[in-house]
């Protein structure tokens, strides 16, 4: 079964509207957890517009399933990272401007950079995903800069999907077999919801994890969280 990961950045951001500690990311964290989560995923970014960097600290004792820090590895990331020692961290090249992550690395290009990091946590016994585009060329550059596993960008799944093209599962496909024959492992997120992911755990061979925050959160607006986490699971299955 592929395991899913919640991604608990909109409740910082509901959280930091107020001011105050409401909701609390903790007690939320543990309850996913309790509702059947088997992950906790956080973005902290540098503004710490969401995600505190506190927040990944309070945070360390709470989370029994896996712990899945994403970021930028920008040195103050790579310290948090370092320090926490989280089941997984998951590079992802977002800039400081952005609203959200809008790309996956350039595992040819920045070969050499990423090596270096990647080498760092594993030393420290921590699993290194990389975020890539859908593409062959960049899963065979991951493989070769040293990572376990790969995250799938997948908003462009998700347009083409809204839009009833759903040959535009293929390179997602395409991509999912030959990691798994590098030996890499295969994880995937953004913009995944209750509508398409069914779909795309079908035709995505050796799917180990799916990272799902903004579209499980607006869900819960409606349905309520422990209903749509099992939702997810029952989908995942």
């Amino acid at each position: 079964m592929t395991k899913l990961s919640v991604n608990i950045n909109k409740i910082a951001t509901l959280r930091n509207a107020r001011g105050g500690d409401v909701p609390n990311i903790v007690q939320f964290a543990k309850d996913a957890q309790e509702f059947g989560a088997q992950g906790i995923t956080i973005h902290p970014r540098a503004d710490e517009r969401h995600i505190r960097y506190q927040d990944a600290y309070d945070l360390k004792t709470e989370v029994y399933t896996e712990y899945n820090i994403e970021g930028n590895p920008i040195p103050k990331f790579i310290e948090l990272v370092t320090s926490i020692k989280p089941t997984q961290v998951t590079l992802v090249p977002d800039a400081e401007n952005a609203i959200t992550s809008n790309a996956g690395w350039d595992c040819i290009k920045h070969h050499s950079y990423l090596s270096e990091i990647i080498k760092e946590f594993k030393n420290k016994g921590i699993r290194t995903s990389v975020f890539l585009d859908p593409d062959l060329h960049q899963v065979e550059a991951a493989k070769s800069i040293g990572a376990d596993r790969i995250e799938l960008y997948t908003e462009n799944f998700a347009h083409m999907y809204a839009l009833e093209n759903f040959d535009a599962i293929k390179p997602y496909t395409d991509c999912a077999v030959l990691a798994h024959n590098f030996g890499l492992g295969v994880n995937a997120g953004h913009d995944l919801s209750l509508d398409n992911i069914k779909f795309f755990k079908q035709n995505t061979p050796n799917l180990l994890e799916v990272s799902i925050g903004h579209a499980l959160i607006s869900e819960s607006l409606y349905l309520g969280i422990e209903n749509v986490i099992n939702m997810y699971l029952n989908r995942l299955k």
